[in-house]
């Protein structure tokens, strides 16, 4: 009797490891469908603000900085240790600061796509949350 109920024990304890797992792998794979998602409005955010020569280098960088955050979460998986791992993630937090910083500019030079603008720092800052929950959590903060 005992074993049995051990035995269902176990197994339930395994599928809900196999569950969370799973769950893990489907978050991880939204994740960086959102941040590649992100990365093409903000290129295309940055093609409608090209048409002032004087924008050019405002949005080279947003859109290098926009794109490096899904860069260093992907790279992060190549990570050869938990340290790098981490590392990458923490330079993906930082390049989501660097965009805010440049989507401010955008907004203080009265850009006409406010609300888009508008929609691009709501979801930096989400993204920006979620990685910065993730590092605390690699780091055993949280």
């Amino acid at each position: 009797m005992i074993r049995q109920s051990l035995k269902k024990f176990h197994s339930k304890t395994q599928n809900t490891k196999i569950r969370m797992q799973n769950d893990k792998e489907k978050f991880k794979k939204n994740f960086i469908e959102r941040l590649i998602k992100f990365s093409i409005a903000i290129i295309k955010f940055s093609e409608s603000q090209r048409k002032q020569k004087i924008r050019w280098c405002l949005t080279d960088q947003l859109i290098r900085s926009a794109t490096s955050i899904g860069a260093n979460v992907v790279e992060a998986k190549a990570s050869s240790s938990r340290k790098e791992y981490i590392n990458f993630f923490q330079i993906a937090l930082k390049s989501a600061n660097e965009t805010v910083y440049w989507l401010l500019i955008f907004k203080e030079l009265k850009t006409t796509d406010r609300d888009q603008l508008e929609k691009l720092f709501d979801e930096v800052n989400e993204i920006a949350k979620i990685i910065a929950s993730s590092v605390l959590t690699l780091k055993g903060k949280k």
